[in-house]
């Protein structure tokens, strides 16, 4: 091989890396925060706990972060969801007010905490969560635990001030058979339900842990904590991550 034809693959092979590398650096690293509101007492929510179900089993290679909150007020109807709490009710309410809504429905699904449609629009879902994942992620959020504890070790490389730092326990399935309400006869079946969920205003800190509360009938091992980086104005979420519990 000549010493002009060498220099020639040389030059070639050097543009290609160049190229690859930079193609690797500019690789869109984006996440889907999917939070789904629904009910055991609300005749419309099975499809949309269904859709969320297969969208969990089909991501999660992918950061797709999955939380359904059961709301409580529907509970009045003559069936008392199990797994419904007034905390999640209340996000609810705050995120009609941060996305102008003039009232709350079931299913209700935001996702990153900026747009919101009916729970079992699978095509509206899926086209949200493809969306989110090509976006470049600015923010990194790292969370652990130390051994058998319920502190929560956090960092995070974007300014914190005016973000709050929220910590959701979920329960990864379960199952019930409804006996009386909307859906009378039914057995329903659940993934991501969120058992707890805590606010933790950062006040600026990039760092630090937080102390969480546990819940009972849940052991460790058998458990997911998702944390979300959100901004308490908008109620855009820019950072999120999961660990097993």
């Amino acid at each position: 091989m000549s010493r002009k034809i060498a220099l020639l693959l040389l030059s070639i092979c050097t543009i290609s890396f160049a190229f690859t590398s930079k193609r690797k650096e500019s690789a869109p690293n984006g996440f889907a925060v999917v939070e789904l509101f629904t009910s055991e007492g609300c005749s419309s929510c099975p499809p949309a706990d269904a859709l969320v179900a297969r969208i969990e089993k089909e991501n999660q290679d992918r950061p797709v972060y999955i939380l359904a909150y059961h709301v409580d007020y529907w509970d009045r109807l003559g069936w008392k969801d199990t797994f419904s709490n007034r905390i999640f009710s209340q996000r609810q309410n705050q995120y009609a007010k941060w996305l102008n809504l003039s009232s709350v429905y079931t299913p209700q699904i935001v996702v990153n905490g900026s747009r919101e449609f009916v729970g079992s629009e699978e095509k509206t879902l899926r086209g949200a969560i493809t969306s989110s994942l090509s976006e470049k992620g600015k923010a990194k959020l790292a969370i652990s635990i130390s051994g058998q504890s319920t502190i929560l070790n956090y960092q995070i490389n974007q300014p914190t001030l005016g973000y709050n730092l929220l910590v959701a326990v979920i329960t990864p399935n379960a199952s019930n058979k409804i006996e009386r309400g909307e859906n009378k006869g039914r057995t329903l079946s659940h993934v991501q339900i969120v058992r707890n969920l805590e606010n933790f205003r950062l006040n600026g800190k990039d760092k630090g842990s937080v102390d969480f509360l546990p819940i009972r009938g849940i052991q460790q091992g058998n458990a997911e904590i998702i944390a979300l980086l959100q901004n308490e104005k908008t109620g855009q979420i820019t950072a999120a991550a999961k660990l097993k519990f």
